[in-house]
């Protein structure tokens, strides 16, 4: 079972997204939250897979609360943090990915995208709307210039196309079907990205890959 805390300040809004969660039969809500404080604290107390964050709440928002969560990092490490919100502003994003999130969705997302992005997160890859994507790619193309090419970490063909894949929000599985190669060979070539681009995560990965002009 996927253990999940949902944050989120509006009641309506929380019990809808906890009666959704319930339609999954490996997913369990285990808490909610109506602040960022109190999702820290369940956290803490319940050690939960997966937090689903909204952004902008009372007192303590979203975003500190998720750099506080992964910076104390569950009870054992392993807590990832999913954002779903209405918002999908600049700031809003890439402050939610810098603070450590694994994902990004919108609440207009269909019911069942929520679903799987909450398992994909659990499984440890990274969730992003394709509109998120591209918004990250538009703010980076016409933002500060990527880093001169020999600062500039080299990535192989095949690596790009894995990444590329990744920041449009597709699984291992789906990117091995995509490129028709192996899953074990998808691992191998995010690994080899995470390595050149000195980065921990699949989210991370796609963003300093945006800022150096990689994608």
């Amino acid at each position: 079972m996927i253990r999940v805390v949902v944050a989120d300040d509006h009641p309506i809004v929380r019990a809808g997204i906890v009666g959704l969660l319930a339609t999954a039969d490996d997913i369990e809500v285990v808490g909610e939250a109506a602040d960022g404080e109190e999702a820290q604290r369940l956290t803490a107390e319940l050690n939960p897979d997966l937090v689903l964050m909204d952004l902008r709440m009372p007192g303590v928002g979203g975003v500190e609360a998720t750099a506080r969560i992964l910076a104390a990092g569950g009870a054992d490490g392993s807590t990832r943090v999913l954002v779903l919100t209405t918002y999908e502003t600049d700031d809003d994003i890439i402050g939610a990915i810098e603070a450590g999130a694994s994902g990004y969705l919108l609440k207009a997302a269909p019911q069942a995208e929520i679903i799987e992005g909450v398992r994909a997160v659990a499984r440890g890859q990274t969730v992003l709307a394709p509109n998120i994507a591209a918004m990250l790619v538009q703010r980076v193309r016409s933002g500060t210039p990527a880093p001169e090419a020999a600062d500039t970490p080299r990535l192989s063909a095949r690596e790009l196309q894995v990444l590329k894949l990744v920041a449009a929000g597709h699984s291992n599985p789906q990117i091995a079907a995509a490129l028709f190669i192996g899953e074990a060979t998808v691992k191998t070539h995010l690994l080899h990205v995470f390595e050149k681009l000195a980065v921990s995560d699949r989210t991370r990965a796609v963003t300093r890959a945006m800022e150096l002009g990689l994608l």
